[in-house]
């Protein structure tokens, strides 16, 4: 009750003062201060008696307190007051950024405006989207170095320009472990024992790799490293297995590329591909175009009746084999190896024929390539790359050398590929047959002033086709080795001549017959195909049929 006397009698003194000596003193302290909802509490303290304390200051507005007013207002000048209207656009077009630094219309012209914290200019538009801030930050700052900001954005993602707190991570107040997460030091602590297994499992390997010999096969394929434990034996083993192992890689794919003959050929020769027989080249007018050697079948079929031919490219199989069945349709040339029948090596691929399951002695290798013949140079010859000159005659020129070879019987061919070395073989040979020539004349001229004249038996004999002193019989159409001998036709002349007539039945049989044999393969490969997807099918559905017939 006396709480509610005593505010009673304040509030009383405090409506009998006279309100038009206080107008603006009300109206001031309103808007100055926001209205708060009174309390009970509120009223009962704030109606009472203040108590004097000299460590609080009473906040009570007296009538002896001096009354202070806003800086530039007068005291009688009204309080502006803020037109709301009840509805308003979405959008106001006053407040464009344009219209930002225009000072408020309610505003005195004394007072000052306040002074961005950041650099004057308009606001940025956010009606458009945030806009971009790189132009600010690195076209401008480096136009004005004085005015760099002190922390710039590390577009390099240098990691000594980053900086975490109060120093680098690499370099600062605190250790680089303070820095890392568990997740790092477990990441951490997983590579290490990574690391660890990686040593002790590559440890286990060279131990296992070096370990003895089998069986006596493999100690007898490799005598130079014998099982035992010694250092230098230990690491030839290693060495011998992990050549085995990529060996499947870098040798050839069979270890007989050409299969058995009964009876062998006498002779075999191997020719390359890409710039011997053909040359390919491409151009933005024409793409790849491939040329076709000039007298290359006449080379193929002329030989084809001496040697065993072979082609032997570094071309892969899905490249070459097309070319190869346009360039040999009728398959005079018996055997093609690809690349597969390589030999890889120190990034060559090497032609090793010691692989080709034919006596050494009886091969020859014509290539234009000395790398791809390193194995076996004494059984190679090394012509110049044709690059498709249409005058050629290189090629068609080593025709009489190879047939001297084979017709003669020549035991070993190394030698004589060895005899014309550093030379051009068709030059020297056509030189050294005619010194032959020459001395066959010779000796012809001599014999024949020597020699009795024929006797009437004789006559008769070489008209039947019969040598003095044999009984041989020579077929219709073909002379015989004297009468050729005494019309000066050294052995060679004969054995061309034959090779010849051979090359011209070939070449009439191709007109009068090769389309009928082409049509022939074309239907054998057809049916082997059909054959083929055949058995697949077959093979396929069985499978499943004998797994169904498992279940039941």
């Amino acid at each position: 009750m006396l709480s509610r006397v005593a505010g009673r009698a304040a509030f009383a003194r405090t409506t009998s003062l006279p309100r038009a000596s206080i107008p603006a003193v009300t109206r001031s302290y309103a808007a100055n201060r926001p209205p708060k909802k009174p309390s009970r509490s509120n009223e009962k303290f704030s109606n009472s008696t203040p108590r004097s304390d000299s460590a609080s200051k009473d906040q009570t507005w007296k009538r002896s307190d001096p009354i202070r007013f806003a800086a530039g207002r007068s005291s009688q000048e009204p309080t502006p007051k803020t037109d709301y209207k009840p509805e308003q656009p979405e959008i106001d077009r006053k407040a464009a950024p344009e219209r930002n630094n225009i000072p408020n219309e309610n505003s005195s012209p004394n007072q000052t405006p306040e002074k961005p914290s950041t650099a004057t200019g308009p606001l940025p538009d956010l009606r458009q989207g945030i806009p971009s801030t790189f132009e600010a930050e690195f076209i401008k700052a480096k136009a004005t170095p004085d005015t760099t900001p002190s922390h710039e954005l590390n577009i390099t993602e240098d990691q000594s320009q980053t900086s975490y707190g109060g120093g680098a991570r690499d370099g600062g107040d605190l250790p680089k472990s303070a820095y890392e997460t568990s997740l790092d030091r477990r990441r951490s602590q997983m590579m290490n024992y990574m690391f660890i297994a990686f040593f002790l499992l590559g440890g286990t390997g060279v131990v296992y790799l070096g370990r003895d010999w089998e069986s006596e096969e493999e100690e007898k394929a490799h005598p130079d490293c014998p099982s035992g434990w010694n250092w230098s034996h230990f690491y030839g083993r290693i060495k011998a297995r992990v050549s085995n192992q990529m060996g499947y890689y870098t040798e050839p794919t069979f270890n007989k590329l050409l299969p058995d003959m009964d009876p062998a050929p006498p002779y075999t020769l191997v020719m390359s591909l890409e710039d011997l027989l053909i040359h390919s080249e491409w151009t933005r007018e024409h793409g790849w175009r491939t040329a076709k050697r000039p007298g290359m079948d006449y080379f193929v079929r002329y030989l084809s009746q001496y040697f065993e031919l072979v082609i032997f490219t570094s071309q892969p199989m899905g490249i070459a084999d097309p070319i190869i069945r346009k360039l040999d349709p009728f398959h005079i040339i018996m055997w093609p190896l690809f690349r597969e029948a390589t030999r890889y090596e120190k990034g060559e691929y090497i032609k090793d024929l010691s692989y080709l399951n034919r006596d050494l002695s009886k091969v020859i290798l014509i290539d234009t390539k000395a790398e791809h013949a390193k194995m076996q140079p004494e059984n190679s010859i090394i012509l110049p790359p044709w690059k498709g000159q249409p005058g050629d005659r290189d090629l068609v020129g080593l025709i009489p050398f190879l047939e001297h070879i084979a017709s003669m019987g020549v035991p070993d061919v190394r030698p004589v590929i060895k005899s014309f070395e550093g030379k051009h073989i068709p030059t020297e040979f056509a030189r050294r047959e005619a010194i032959a020539r020459e001395q066959f004349n010779k000796q012809l001229a001599e014999e024949r002033a020597k020699r009795p004249k024929r006797s009437g038996m004789g006559f008769l004999a070489s008209a039947l086709g019969m040598k003095p002193g044999q009984n041989l019989i020579i077929p219709p159409g073909e002379q015989s080795p004297a009468e050729a001998y005494e019309q000066g036709k050294m052995l060679s002349d004969q054995i061309r001549e034959r090779g010849q007539k051979a090359y011209e039945a070939m070449e009439r049989d191709i007109r009068e017959n090769g389309a009928k044999w082409l049509k022939e393969m074309e239907e054998e490969e057809k049916k082997a195909h059909e054959e083929q997807v055949k058995s697949m099918k077959s093979g396929f559905l069985g499978y499943f049929s004998s797994k169904g017939d498992e279940k039941k």
